[in-house]
């Protein structure tokens, strides 16, 4: 090949140089060039339609051994296509793409349009095998004549696209020719060789399939279908005479045919294209009075790629394009899976569900509001027993729009995938009591009942208390006024500082009730919960040189503050855990991809369920039973519009926040449908107190997880959970149970304040802080 293009490259310098016999720019230099190119044309038919030998002369001879030196095969590689990220139920999400295009086969394009680009760019294409010599004869006596005519066949410009598409894809742009400018005689030879030698491959409509999916037609529309659908909004299908001879005129030159651009050059040419179909006997003369009497108009559908221009769901579409990103499967490198996806043409099926979107998206532009100081809102929901993602929402634009919280980062996910990848995720925030349901678990997993009574008042555990804990880890934190720093373990009100059942304490969502639970398990078994049901903190460990050491840290269960939630998390990750009780103690790892199929139809990697047991079946009815009664007549009941088992359906939830309520909550499930609702501060640091604050109009001295998170969550899962089933929850054993009757809240408590975190406390439960920064009030 290198030789080839050597003696390519010699041939060029030898018909270029300025030889005043052969300067075109003379009389005589016309004649002899007309002469030379000629003997060259002569040359190319007798090397390419007989074999060598069959041809006499030296000259001759020598011609046909350079031209047997350049290649004759072509690896025509499908060009690059829209990759298209689909729903559940089909529907678009997104396109991707590096350059516009939708490949249709021939019989999917108008008629109009085959004959016209036929009639416009080669007339005798089904009479010719790859290149015109009456058409280069043609066009070198016109060029003799001063007038410059192109002569290339389409199969010579497929030829050509085709080699310029696999520069593209190979970061070659540089080395792209296009057709008229840059090109030598050894070029233009190769490329009549190539364009032999496929027609000896291709049939003729194969040929013509290719190139009008190939070819450019300007403004970011590669491919007649993108033309079509953005000069038309149509397809190419039903493209009308005089739209398909436009369009056919837009390839000679892009720019200067533009329709929107320059409309008269456009009516010029496209007249030109039709009185070529016409005098060809493509149409009749009814049909061209009829088309150039017509005027050029455009209706314009803009080409939006990229999540940003999403139909639903941006920030969705975003976390499924850094799965595929971040897979060794797409590729060896980064930059490699992402050309693979940007050209690849890929289909990728999703798990979201539109209707659920629909309504998720809804919740949280309502939550908020007009919103002008920024506060997020977000939900995401899981199906238990598959790890199917539902939904996922938030409320905010990806591009800046007057008026509207915009932003590119994800709420609902972590910063990085456990390799350390970049999921463009916050990070997530800070649980509070959302996490109070594992100490319960593991309170039931030691065989424990619900009802046991419990001493709620203690609100001292000091340096040295005695905490059974067979993890190697030790315990972190500690509670006491006595030590400068520290103060007492807290509630929100001060009339549950007394003896409860476990049950109620969760019902209630009591701080002291929780610890005291702790105190009489292991805390190692908290831990094995958590691990097992995916909880992990959302915001990567770093080293003092910022390098990352662990991008999904464990929440470390004996550092005592991350028993009442300190730890940011992601509400994904809480959903998913959530999922984890509703379907009997199953955990699934959270999935977005059912399936890929490249442009070909052959399926590459996807996701599937990754499920495993990570909780007694037991142990997770009995964390059903007691969550719903949160939403029956404990914390959750507060919550408007109401939701409960008692009044609905069956459901469970739990309520959380964190200490400066900065960071609410309300994540629960039925038994089909697993959903993390969560309202708060999602600039920065995270540390603006969610106190005497405006929210739609109204002002809260403070905000709860019950007061706006709540009828998110509840409003949400009242439109949506029906169609994902909602059975009763399965009784939990009896010895689990116990036989005290609850406790029930009869009039809930009035939230106050909560007191301010201990100072130093960043709440992430693993920087060494004394563990009494999170009294989470609810």
């Amino acid at each position: 090949m290198t030789e080839s293009l050597a003696l390519a490259g010699k041939v060029e310098n030898m018909v270029t140089r300025k030889n005043p016999l052969f300067d075109t720019a003379t009389t005589l230099g016309k004649i002899l060039g007309f002469l030379g190119v000629s003997a060259i044309c002569g040359v190319l038919v007798a090397g390419l339609l007989v074999p060598a030998a069959a041809v006499s002369g030296s000259a001759a001879s020598g011609s046909i051994q350079f031209f047997d030196t350049l290649p004759a095969e072509l690896q025509v590689d499908p060009p690059s296509q829209n990759t298209t990220i689909l729903a559940k139920d089909g529907s678009p999400i997104a396109s991707i793409y590096a350059e516009n295009r939708t490949k249709v086969p021939l019989d999917s394009m108008s008629p109009f349009i085959k004959d016209a680009v036929i009639a416009i760019e080669d007339s005798r294409f089904y009479e010719h095998g790859g290149i015109d010599t009456t058409g280069i004869m043609r066009a070198i006596v016109s060029t003799a004549r001063g007038n410059k005519q192109g002569a290339s066949t389409i199969t010579q410009q497929y030829v050509n696209n085709v080699i310029n598409e696999s520069l593209v894809a190979a970061d070659r742009e540089e080395d792209v020719k296009l057709n008229g400018g840059g090109k030598g005689v050894g070029d233009k030879l190769r490329e009549m060789k190539l364009a032999i030698a496929l027609e000896k491959k291709f049939s003729k409509e194969q040929i013509l399939e290719g190139y009008l999916n190939i070819v450019f037609f300007n403004r970011d529309a590669y491919g007649i279908e993108a033309a079509s659908k953005f000069f038309f909004s149509t397809t190419a299908k039903d493209l009308t005479l005089p739209q398909a001879a436009l369009l056919a005129g837009l390839v000679n030159s892009p720019s200067a045919f533009d329709p929107i651009a320059n409309p008269d050059n456009a009516q010029k040419r496209r007249d030109l294209v039709l009185a070529a179909m016409v005098n060809q006997g493509k149409i009749t003369q009814a049909e061209y009075d009829e088309a150039v009497a017509t005027p050029v108009t455009t209706k314009v559908t803009p080409a939006r790629q990229g999540c940003a221009y999403a139909t639903m769901a941006p920030y969705f579409c975003d976390y499924v394009l850094h799965l595929l990103f971040n897979n060794p499967a797409y590729g060896d490198t980064t930059e490699e899976r992402i050309k693979r996806v940007q050209r690849g043409g890929l289909t990728i099926q999703t798990t979201l569900d539109p209707t659920a979107q629909t309504v998720a998206q809804q919740q949280v532009d309502a939550t908020a509001g007009a919103n002008p100081d920024k506060w997020g809102a977000s939900i995401t929901s899981v199906q238990p027993g598959t790890g199917q993602i539902v939904s996922m929402a938030q409320n905010t634009v990806w591009l800046p729009q007057e008026g509207k919280f915009d932003q590119t980062q994800n709420f609902n996910v972590d910063v990085l995938d456990a390799n350390g990848n970049d999921l463009n995720g916050i990070g997530g925030f800070q649980p509070g009591s959302t996490m109070k349901p594992f100490t319960f678990a593991q309170w039931l997993n030691e065989g424990k009942s619900m009802n046991t009574t419990i001493n709620a008042s203690r609100r001292t555990y000091q340096q040295n208390f005695p905490w059974r804990n067979t993890c190697p880890t030790p315990v972190n934190g500690f509670y006491d006024k006595s030590v400068p720093g520290s103060f007492d373990l807290q509630n929100s009100d001060e009339g549950y500082y007394r003896n409860m059942t476990v049950l109620y304490g969760l019902m209630n969502s009591i701080n002291t009730a929780t610890f005291a639970s702790a105190s009489q398990v292991d805390l190692c078994g908290i831990q094995g919960i958590v691990d097992a049901t995916g909880i992990h903190g959302g915001l990567p460990v770093r080293d003092e040189t910022g390098k990352v050491t662990d991008p999904n840290p464990k929440v470390t269960m004996t550092t005592l503050s991350n028993l009442i939630g300190a730890t940011q998390t992601a509400p994904l990750t809480m959903a998913a855990a959530f999922a984890t009780f509703a379907a009997d103690g199953k955990y699934c790892e959270p999935i977005a991809i059912t399936s890929v199929k490249d442009q070909s139809g052959a399926e590459l990697p996807a996701q599937s369920s990754n499920c495993k047991d990570a909780v007694k079946p037991e142990v997770a009815r009995g964390v059903a039973y007691a969550m719903q009664e949160v939403l029956n007549a404990g914390s959750g009941s507060l919550i408007r519009p109401a939701l409960s088992t008692r009044n609905n359906f069956p459901v469970a939830a739990k309520t959380g926040t964190n200490d400066s309520n900065g960071s609410t909550w309300v994540v629960g499930y039925t038994t089909g449908l697993a959903t993390a609702s969560w309202f708060g501060d999602p600039l920065g640091d995270q540390l603006r107190p969610g106190r005497n604050l405006t929210v739609n109009g109204k002002f809260y001295q403070s905000i709860d997880g019950y007061m706006i998170a709540g009828p998110q969550f509840t409003n949400y899962m009242l439109s949506v959970a029906p169609a994902y089933g909602t059975n009763p929850f399965q009784q939990p054993p009896s010895n689990l149970l116990g036989t005290a009757a609850p406790q029930r809240n009869t009039t809930p408590a009035p939230t106050t304040q909560n007191p301010a975190p201990s100072t130093g406390n960043s709440g992430n439960g693993n920087n060494g802080n004394n563990g009494n920064g999170n009294n989470d009030k609810d």
